[in-house]
C-alpha cells in the first residue's frame, strides 16, 4: 500500500468515526443518496490524494461485484474523490474523476452536480458534455418512470443542449411533450430523433402518432404512450389495459386499436382481439393486415387462438410447399381444438396428397363429423376409404 493510499484510508476512517459518533433521535427513510460521512478536512499533498483516489477507483472497477454507490469499494472511491476535490477544488482531474465515478455507478443526481462543477473549469470538453448529457437523460427518464412528467422535460431539454446529437434525449423529449399535450413540439422532437437516427422504428412510429394526436386528444395519447412503455417493460397485461384506455378515450385511434388487437392475440385473449380488429377495420386507413387479424381473432373466438394460430401457420407452410411442417401444424391445431373441422380437412388433404390414405380417412372423417355439410371432406373421405 502506497503512502498516499494509507493517508487517504486514514482520512476515510476518521470520517467514518466522526459520522458514527453523531447521535440522532429520529429514523428517516430516503430514496436519494446514502448518508455521507462527516466531511474530512484533507491533509497532505493534493496530488497524492488524487493518485490515491484513482487507485481506489481502479480497485473498484476490477474487484467490485456491482457498479452501485452502496458497494463498499465504490463508496470508498467516491469518498476518496470527494476528499481530493476538497483538497484542490479547481483541479480538473479531480473534478472529472469524481464526476466519472458517479456516472459509472449510476448515481445520476450526484453525477449532474459533479459534471456541472467540472464543466465550469473545462467548458469545452465535448466528451464531458456528452457524459453530463447522459446523466440528464437518466434523470429525465427516472422522472418519467415515476409519472412526474412535469419534471421530466427539463432534464431532457438540458441533455439536448449538452449533446445535440443525443437521439435518445430527442426521442424522450418527444414522448414527454406528447403526453403533455404539446403535439407540435412532440412532432419536432421526433423529427429530430429521426434525423439523428434515421432507422429508429420507435421514433418513426411515434412521429406518426404525434402528427395525428390532435385527433385523439391528450388523454388518449397519454394512455397510449404509457401502454407502450409498459409493453417495453414486459408488463403486457398492463399494456393491454392501457391501449384499451386509449381506445375508450378516442374510438378513432386506429394505432391504439391495432396495438390492442396485436397484444390481445399475443396473450390469447380472443374476445379483446376480435373487438379491437372489428373496430380497426371500420376506420379510415384500415389495412389488409387488420382484416387478416380480424379473421384470425374471429376464428380464435370459436376454436381458441392457439388452434387458430397453429392452423394459419400450417397453411402458410403448405402454401410454401413444406408439407411435412404443414402436416405437423395441422395436427397441432386439431390437438388444441378436436372439433376444428377446417383443420381436420386440411390435415386430411396433406395426408391424402402423401398417399397416406388410412390417416386421411380418419382426418376427413373427423372433418365431416365436425361439419356434416362439408361436401368436399365427405367426397375425399370416400376416396381415402377406397385407397385412391
Amino acid at each position: 500500500m502506497t503512502p498516499a493510499v494509507r493517508l487517504l484510508l486514514a482520512a476515510l476512517l476518521l470520517g467514518t468515526a466522526q459520522a458514527q459518533s453523531t447521535t440522532t433521535t429520529t429514523t428517516t427513510t430516503t430514496t436519494t443518496a446514502p448518508v455521507q460521512a462527516t466531511p474530512v478536512t484533507p491533509t497532505g499533498d493534493p496530488a497524492a490524494l488524487l493518485a490515491a483516489a484513482r487507485d481506489l477507483v481502479q480497485q473498484a472497477r476490477t474487484k467490485s461485484s456491482s457498479n452501485h454507490i452502496d458497494d463498499l469499494a465504490w463508496k470508498a472511491a467516491a469518498d476518496a474523490a470527494e476528499i481530493a476535490v476538497r483538497a484542490d477544488p479547481s483541479n480538473p482531474a479531480a473534478l472529472q474523476l469524481r464526476a466519472q465515478i458517479y456516472s459509472d455507478v449510476g448515481f445520476w443526481k450526484q453525477a449532474e452536480t459533479a459534471w456541472d462543477a467540472y464543466l465550469k473549469v473545462q467548458p469545452s470538453d465535448v466528451q464531458a458534455m456528452k457524459a453530463a448529457a447522459v446523466a440528464q437523460y437518466n434523470l429525465g427518464y427516472a422522472a418519467y418512470a415515476r409519472g412526474d412528467i412535469r419534471n421530466a422535460l427539463a432534464p431532457f431539454a438540458r441533455c439536448q443542449t449538452l449533446d445535440p446529437q443525443n437521439a435518445d434525449c430527442a426521442l424522450w423529449a418527444g414522448r414527454v411533450a406528447l403526453e403533455s399535450g404539446q403535439f407540435a413540439p412532440a412532432v419536432a422532437q421526433y423529427q429530430q430523433a429521426l434525423q439523428l437516427r434515421p432507422s429508429d422504428k420507435v421514433a418513426s412510429y411515434f412521429l406518426g402518432v404525434a402528427q395525428n394526436a390532435g385527433k385523439y386528444g391528450p388523454a388518449a395519447t397519454t394512455a397510449f404512450s404509457r401502454a407502450y412503455q409498459n409493453l417495453d417493460a414486459g408488463s403486457k397485461q398492463a399494456a393491454l389495459n392501457g391501449f384499451k384506455s386509449a381506445t375508450s378515450a378516442a374510438p378513432n385511434f386506429i394505432e391504439a386499436w391495432r396495438e390492442e388487437g396485436r397484444l390481445a392475440l399475443e396473450l390469447n385473449d380472443a374476445a379483446s382481439a376480435k373487438a379491437a380488429y372489428d373496430a380497426a377495420v371500420n376506420l379510415p386507413g384500415a389495412s389488409a393486415s387488420d382484416r387478416y387479424n380480424q379473421g384470425l381473432a374471429a376464428e380464435g373466438a370459436q376454436v381458441g387462438l392457439p388452434a387458430a394460430k397453429a392452423f394459419r401457420d400450417a397453411y402458410a407452410k403448405y402454401q410454401a410447399g413444406d408439407k411435412a411442417a404443414a402436416e405437423a401444424g395441422f395436427q397441432t391445431a386439431v390437438n388444441a381444438a378436436p372439433g376444428y373441422g377446417k383443420a381436420w380437412s386440411w390435415l386430411g388433404r396433406v395426408q391424402y396428397e402423401n398417399k397416406n390414405y388410412a390417416a386421411a380417412a380418419v382426418s376427413y372423417g373427423m372433418a365431416v363429423k365436425a361439419d356434416p355439410n362439408d361436401k368436399t371432406s365427405a367426397y375425399y373421405l370416400k376416396l381415402s376409404q377406397a385407397g385412391k
